[in-house]
């Protein structure tokens, strides 16, 4: 029998609510997406952009929901429900508050991550090497926005071990009152980066924004910073004036308190030695990528702050893998003999973490006779910096090597235009357009790199790839998709 995440006498005290209808005792989850409802859930009819969940009441009834937490103000408009109804003021704020109780009652150590780069990827691999040690519960998905969170927290069940967060932002003051409602035990800065430029003036004020997750540590709580950033002394000042008291770092840099000493890459990974508060950790990665190993040495330094057993998590990585979107790995079978090796990095993109993936196609490596091939589309909201930040792109790709590009995109044809006379180079105006010549150009032996922002589309294209090229084998994860419009903030 699935436990109960909330009985219904908490809900109605903790979200103000009023019952209609005879509820059940409690329930058993809670969702806002009548896609993923599960029998049991509460169905909470939040209002996105582009829908509203109460237009999907029947489906959630339909889907098995317990119970639905509706707005008063919607109540005339619903008709005849068949499932015990939740009456609230407001179904977000009524989360939010519930959110607050869940807090309250958690004896959970809590990790919240924000950062330009590596959030979803180093909580994922938190939600990984804690559970070596104990329950964790953590964020689905890149749910780090003004309902995620909440939504998240809502579902930590009461006997968790750990906790892990991710928060995002897309503007100042939007961290602020998430992290107070999480209230973590460790809050990581995973790396400031040229992300959404086009919202704020420059890297100063983009960390002052990622800074505000200081502001919710419980007294005592770490601010984990990364040493190799330049944005790290700032970033301490920052927290210092929050009233931050313990302030710890991680990275290659001389002096930081969680330090990568080695980093060999290995077929598909690495070998990684570090350094864990004056101990020495040494582990496996089976994703590639000198930055997979930053994040994992901010895993390591959160659970050393936590007081989990920092070599059991460090040896859970070893079967740690990068996510759908994320770096995924796909080896494809072409149809004269032979494979064609595909990663899958199309989830979103920004200057830092355009190089980073260049880097792992860089040391990717090809079959005979193969190519590394980059296919790369529109970083968005760099504002004015766009054209800059696009053709700025030439130089890692000519120093790792890459043998061909495929662009597309208004904003990449900056790119095109510096790489003309250099590294072989297609543009193309249309995504289609890329693919057909892509799918005319791959062949056995090669390695390709797919890489854009998430509403660019190179999700679906990657589909077809893979519908057209079945891989032989695919480490990936389905991210969930919401009745409430989900993009994560960055």
């Amino acid at each position: 029998m699935t436990d109960m995440l909330w009985e219904t006498s908490v809900l109605l005290q903790a979200m103000n609510a009023r019952p209609i209808g005879v509820p059940p005792s409690g329930i058993t989850g809670i969702s806002i997406d009548t896609r993923t409802l599960e029998p049991g859930d509460a169905f909470f009819a939040i209002r996105g952009e582009r829908f509203d969940g109460h237009d999907f009441l029947t489906a959630a009834t339909k889907a098995g929901a317990a119970l639905h937490v509706v707005a008063e103000q919607k109540l005339p408009a619903l008709g005849r429900v068949q499932s015990p109804i939740l009456v609230v003021d407001d179904v977000l704020q009524a989360l939010s508050r519930l959110a607050e109780a869940s807090r309250a009652r958690s004896k959970a150590q809590i990790v919240a991550v924000t950062g330009s780069v590596g959030k979803t990827t180093t909580k994922e691999a938190l939600r990984h090497g804690l559970s070596a040690v104990g329950t964790v519960h953590a964020s689905a998905a890149s749910f780090n926005n003004h309902w995620g969170v909440p939504l998240s927290l809502a579902r930590l069940p009461a006997d968790a071990r750990y906790a892990v967060f991710e928060i995002g932002m897309n503007h100042p003051g939007e961290i602020r009152p998430l992290v107070k409602l999480v209230r973590p035990h460790v809050a990581i800065v995973t790396l400031i980066a040229p992300a959404h430029l086009g919202h704020f003036r420059d890297l100063d004020e983009i960390a002052e924004a990622k800074a505000e997750i200081f502001e919710g540590l419980v007294p005592g709580g770490t601010a984990l910073l990364n040493a190799d950033d330049p944005q790290c002394g700032p970033l301490a000042t920052f927290a210092r004036k929050a009233g931050v008291t313990e302030i710890a770092t991680f990275g290659e840099a001389t002096g930081a308190d969680f330090r990568l000493l080695n980093f060999a890459p290995q077929s598909g990974g690495a070998e990684v030695e570090a350094e864990i508060a004056g101990e020495p950790v040494r582990f496996t990665l089976a994703s590639p990528g000198r930055h997979m190993a930053q994040n994992c040495l901010a895993v390591l330094g959160a659970a050393h702050r936590i007081g989990a057993d920092v070599h059991a998590v460090a040896a859970a990585l070893s079967s740690w893998r990068a996510v759908k979107g994320r770096g995924a790995r796909y080896r494809l079978a072409m149809p004269g003999g032979g494979t064609v090796e595909l990663i899958d990095d199309s989830y979103n993109a920004n200057p830092a973490s355009m190089r980073a993936a260049i880097e792992v196609l860089a040391g990717a490596e090809t079959g005979e006779g193969g190519r590394r091939i980059a296919v790369l589309g529109d970083m968005l909201e760099l504002g004015r910096h766009a054209p800059e930040l696009h053709a700025a792109l030439a130089e890692p790709l000519g120093s790792a090597g890459i043998d061909m590009v495929f662009l597309a995109g208004e904003e990449m044809k900056a790119l095109d235009d510096v790489l003309a006379g250099g590294v072989a180079c297609e543009w193309h105006e249309t995504n289609d357009e890329l693919l057909a010549a892509l799918l005319k150009t791959m062949r056995a032996g090669d390695v390709v790199m797919m890489k854009a922002s998430k509403s660019i589309g190179f999700a679906p294209l990657i589909e077809r790839v893979l519908s057209k090229y079945p891989p032989h084998a695919a480490d990936a994860a389905l991210s969930t998709p919401s009745n409430a419009d989900a993009p994560g903030a960055a």
